[in-house]
Formats: C-alpha cells, structure tokens, sequence
C-alpha cells in the first residue's frame, strides 16, 4: 500500500500493519532532556526512544517540532498521527486520546534561584508567585497546593523562560518535572532545587482515541522490547545519570555555535516575508482599487476584507488556516502555506488601506485636468494619478515590509522554523536565554536596517 511521506499514515485505508510505513510525530520545542536541540538535530529522551522503537519495530518516523499546545491542536486536526511530548497521561486526557503503556514515571520538585536563602520549602511561598509549564504535572501540583501555602501561580509555556522568570525576580520559585530540573540545573540555569520529589504522573505516547491503533500496538511492543534488551535504560542513563553541565563558553563562541542554525532561521524568515508582501501588494492593490470603486459591491467586499484582517489577531489566523482549516476542509495544510497566508492576509488589508489613502490624497484637479486634455478614466489614473500616489505610499509601504518581518516571529507558535524559533532551540538546550535573546535581537537589528535601506534606495531610485 502507497503512503505518501509527510502525510499523516492514519489517512491511509486500511493500514494493518505499521511494518514500511512512515507516520508523522508531534513533539515539544524546548523540554530538554526528553526533546531539545543539539548542533541542530532534535534530540532528548523521547527522540532517542520514538525512533528505536521505530527501529525496531520497521517503520519511519517524521518528527514536527511544533510545541506542547500546538502539537495536541495538530493532533487532534489529523495533521500528526501521534505526539511524544513528555506528556503526562491523565483521566481527562483519557477522554480525549488513546495513551502507550508508560514510558517515564514522573515527579515534580520546586527551585529557587541559586543565591535565594529565603525560599527553603512551601511555606515561604504566602504572598508570593510561582511558575509552572502551562498543561504540566508541574502546574497541575502547584495549582493543588497553592490556596493551602497561599501562593499565584503563573503558568508560561517553556522551561527556560520559567527559570529565566525566577532568575529575574517576577517569580520566586518554579514547579517542574524533576528530570528537566535536573537537566537544567547541571547545564547551568542558576537554579536549585528546595524539596524533595513528589510522585508525578506517568509519560505516554498519545493518539487519537480509536484511531492508529497499530502504530500504538507497535509502540507498546517497541517499549517492552527496549526495557527487556537494556536499551531502554541506557537512553535514561545518558540524559539522566549524573548529566554534567558542558563548557559554557563565551559570547563569542555561543554566537560562532548558534550562528548556521540562526541563519537558517533567518532566512526562512526573510523568504516568508518576501513571499508574503509580494501577495500582500498585489492583494492590497486590489482591494485598495474597490474601496475607491463607484460599485457598492466591490466597497461592500474590500470593506469586509480590511475590518476582517485588520480586526483580528494575526496569531488567530496562523492558528485557524494551520489546525482550522484541515479540520473543516480535510486539506494538509503545510506550516509554510499557513505562514504564507497568514502574513499576506494580514499585510494586505493594511495595504488595502495604504492604496486607498495614497490615491484619495492626489489632488482631485489632477485626474480633472488629465481628463479635460482628453485622457479617459484609466489612463488618467494610470498616467497621473497613481505614480503621485505611489511615491506618498512608499514610506507607508516600507513600513509595512518592516512590520511583515517582525510579524513573522508569531509564527514560531506553529513550529515554523523562523529565525526567533531557531533562538528558542538553542536557549532550551543551553539556558542561557539573555545571550542567546541578545544576538537574536542584533540579527533582526541588522537584517531590518539593511532592507530599510535597500527599501530607501529603491525609493529614490524609481520615484525622483
């Protein structure tokens, strides 16, 4: 049977048999040790055994790296035939989703920052605020306790800005699972634990209820082969046993290190975002065009476009054309579609608006004085009144561009892999979040003022 790769396998029919096919896995961005990046590979304790089992077991894998929150919303779209995302197998996800037997049994612990001497246990906590991963066992122990120590708990998305925010003083303590403390404390994040351990839930490998049923019968069965060869405990072991912290090195050289995966993100941020404005100009230009129409239709949907696209979040649509609209279409929606579309709706209803400012800003007498000398309607506009026009939207459209790149960072919250993504893989590994923030923000620096540039020049090039 015919699969084709990249395809979730659960839309083939009548699949018995995992043995040659290729299935589409969900994960976490930044959980390390179960799933983080490694001079650009995506590794971690759930990689290592999702693709031993795979191994064994004879079938492929394709890992999207989307994030907690949006790898459960591709899962349940039928974009991902399953998700490993240290995911904690709860009654209520039960509902929801078919689990694995148990890969990893959990536990929670508190941190405090490393030089915190006035944190030492729960009740020291009244008044104060916590932080936990959102969907958690963390969280979830947190919230549990909270009202008896008296404490707010705060609930972010990853690890590393959870540590960060405790480093920073906007938190005084943070609620994580015990192995990603561990991990992250022996890299270096500045934090140490304060209590002991407390029995967690159990991780394990999520489908949709009733569906891929072979591919969850072939994870079982991978799972107790690798615990019965000894395979199993050493992926345990070498993220667990006695991690040591790596030379963190200077500035220079985290910068040399995260310097080709950052410009692999920064180039799929800049080809998004040129792909994107080009559909955003010639959108803008036709939607700019009905707004000024004499025809109260091609008003009525122009006015429409904008007040849809200019009063709605960005984010909304990134989410609603990537996991939306394969759940009401049944199309496979790739994360660069989603990103494209996302970003060129957007710009162009402000485009929309540009055109028609920058046209009705044209002195009225031009296009008469262009139609007295016998010019017709359209070679009136075409003549006289847009190239006016257009050399008064350029600053607006420059800016624009300007905004269109910074906006796609957004789309970090759908896996795609821009350049604030890439900054985001290298910190959950390293934890050094401020450094890595720092040449994240001086790439975006240099890569907006260049094309400012080039933008200007082109500005005094063609409108003199």
């Amino acid at each position: 049977m015919a699969l084709v790769v990249g395809a979730p396998a659960s839309m083939a029919q009548g699949a018995d048999s995992v043995e040659g096919q290729t299935y589409v896995i969900g994960t976490d961005t930044t959980f390390a040790p179960f799933e983080f990046r490694q001079n650009g590979e995506l590794t971690g304790i759930d990689m290592d055994i999702l693709h031993a089992i795979a191994e064994d077991e004879g079938f492929q894998v394709e890992v999207r790296s989307l994030g907690f929150s949006a790898a459960l919303a591709a899962l349940s779209a039928n974009q991902v035939d399953g998700v490993i995302a240290g995911m904690s197998i709860t009654d209520e996800r039960k509902q929801i989703y078919d689990f694995s037997e148990p890969y990893f049994e959990s536990g929670v612990q508190m941190a405090v920052a490393k030089d915190d001497e006035a944190i030492k246990g729960y009740e020291d906590l009244k008044g104060k605020t916590v932080v936990a991963k959102t969907g958690s066992e963390g969280e979830t122990y947190a919230k549990s306790i909270a009202e008896q120590y008296g404490f707010t708990v705060k609930s972010l998305d990853q690890s590393a800005t959870m540590y960060e925010s405790v480093k920073a003083g906007s938190a005084v303590a943070v609620f994580d699972d015990y192995p990603v403390l561990a991990y992250g404390i022996a890299q270096g994040n500045g934090l140490k634990t304060v209590t002991d351990k407390v029995p967690g839930g159990s991780y394990g490998f999520a489908v949709n209820k009733g569906e891929n049923t072979a591919l969850l019968a072939a994870f079982n069965d991978g799972l107790a082969e690798l615990k019965a060869n000894g395979e199993y405990q050493k992926i345990l072991d070498k993220y667990l046993a006695d991690p040591t912290a790596s030379t963190p090195g200077n500035f220079f050289d985290l910068a040399v290190k995260s310097f080709p995966a950052l410009m692999t993100g920064l180039g799929n941020t800049l080809g998004v975002t040129a792909i994107s404005f080009a559909i955003a100009m010639a959108l803008g230009l036709i939607f700019g065009f009905f707004k000024i129409s004499g025809n109260i239709v091609l008003r009525g949907i122009a006015t429409t476009f904008v007040n849809i696209f200019r009063g709605t979040p960005l984010l909304l649509w990134a989410f609603m054309f990537y996991f939306g609209l394969p759940q009401l279409t049944g199309w496979d929606i790739s994360v660069w579609t989603a990103g494209i579309l996302t970003l060129s709706l957007n710009a162009g209803a402000y485009v929309a608006e540009i055109v028609r400012g920058g046209i009705q800003s044209v002195d009225p007498g031009q296009l008469e004085a262009a139609r007295s000398l016998g010019l017709g309607y359209g070679k009136s506009m075409q003549k006289v009144v847009i190239p006016q026009a257009f050399k008064m939207m350029t600053p607006s459209l420059i800016n624009q561009l300007i905004i269109s790149l910074k906006d796609s960072s957004l789309l970090l919250a759908i896996g795609f892999a821009e350049l604030l993504y890439q900054g985001q893989q290298i910190y959950a590994a390293n934890f050094r979040v401020t450094e890595t923030l720092l040449i994240v923000g001086v790439i975006y620096f240099v890569a907006i003022m260049a094309l400012t540039k080039l933008a200007n020049y082109a500005d005094k090039r063609f409108n003199k």
